[in-house]
């Protein structure tokens, strides 16, 4: 009993709960019936309601931490959130939630390459290595033949493009709100969520909305469940769980939309597909767990009066990698 009551089990049971609602999410899109600017628009108008409303309900807004500079980077990372998931809901449209998913979750290896780019971040030999697997695995799973690229019909091809560069979005907040410190995650994915509706305000088409009727459940879910349920539970197991096991209960989220799609939709990948799921499962759990590079200082030997004194020890200071701890807000769907 005393287990089932540890911290660490608690935030197992969360982490997973979070990574399942994660992959009904494809499920909730599609059922809503709305344009992917839409579903949008009116997830981040609910998700800022209940963000806004637990923040409100925790006492978080006292002692925030917020400056104009974490702000601004906050909002520069809901930029890149927000359009991340119009990419993502449009790649649903025209692969399917299994692939659309499996090829978001390349997610990791934009976030080590770009961080190599923009940031000078260390990106080792082996590091490559695994990204060249993951994209082998991505080339399989995304089932892309030489006749996509000459047929008249570029659906498919251009919903794999819109899932890839949704995963380059969302490595790119990443990277942003890597540099938000003092700051509740609760409180940055609330910033992100609000920079969403005047951003997509324009973009949105509310006469489409008329007569959705019942589907309005769907889109309410998604605010209310997927976007403020969602990263309450999150937030809640990061703190209580080391990187290993939330990198690998990450990967509950793609088996669950794969296991959705099928039951719901009957949507199913083949079996060259499947052979480059575990090639992206095994690379991302590489470059995730990857041990911190450790950078070695020399410092100057001390002085000594006689000649065979030694030198002072040398300090090692770590350096965390990119990939190696969770990122607020969507490290699972985005």
């Amino acid at each position: 009993m005393a287990y089932e009551s540890s911290p660490e089990h608690k935030g197992t049971v969360q982490l997973t709960a979070a990574m399942v609602l994660s992959g009904t999410l494809g499920i909730f899109v599609v059922e809503s019936g709305a344009s992917p600017f839409n579903v949008v628009f009116f997830r981040v108008l609910f998700g800022a309601v209940a963000l806004g409303g637990y923040a409100l309900a925790r006492g978080y807004f006292r002692d925030h931490g917020l400056t104009p500079r974490k702000l601004g980077l906050a909002a520069l990372g809901g930029v890149f959130i927000v359009f991340n998931w119009v990419l993502l809901f449009q790649s649903y449209e025209n692969t399917s939630i299994s692939v659309a998913t499996v090829v978001y979750h390349t997610q990791p290896f934009y976030v080590v390459l770009l961080g190599a780019l923009l940031f000078r971040e260390r990106l080792t030999a082996a590091k490559v290595g695994w990204v060249l697997v993951a994209f082998i695995g991505l080339i399989l799973v995304s089932g892309i033949g030489p006749g996509d690229f000459t047929g008249s019909d570029t659906t498919y091809l251009l919903g794999i493009g819109q899932a890839l560069l949704a995963a380059v979005l969302y490595g790119l907040s990443t990277l942003v709100t890597k540099r938000i410190t003092g700051v509740r995650p609760h409180l940055i994915a609330l910033v992100q969520v609000l920079i969403g509706i005047p951003l997509l305000l324009p973009l949105a088409d509310f006469g489409a909305m008329r007569g959705t009727g019942a589907d309005w459940g769907w889109l309410v879910g998604l605010g209310l469940i997927h976007t403020g349920l969602m990263y309450v539970l999150l937030y809640s197991a990061y703190a209580k769980l080391p990187t290993a096991k939330i990198a690998v209960l990450a990967f509950t989220y793609p088996a669950v939309a794969m296991v959705a799609d099928w039951a719901v939709y009957g949507h199913h990948i083949g079996l060259v597909q499947a052979l480059g799921v575990p090639l992206i499962v095994l690379a991302s759990l590489r470059v995730t767990l990857a041990k911190p590079v450790e950078v070695t200082t020399p410092t100057t030997p001390t002085p000594a009066p006689a000649p065979a004194a030694s030198p002072a020890p040398r300090t090692a200071a770590h350096v965390p990698e990119a990939a190696s701890r969770p990122a607020t807000p969507a490290e699972s769907e985005g």
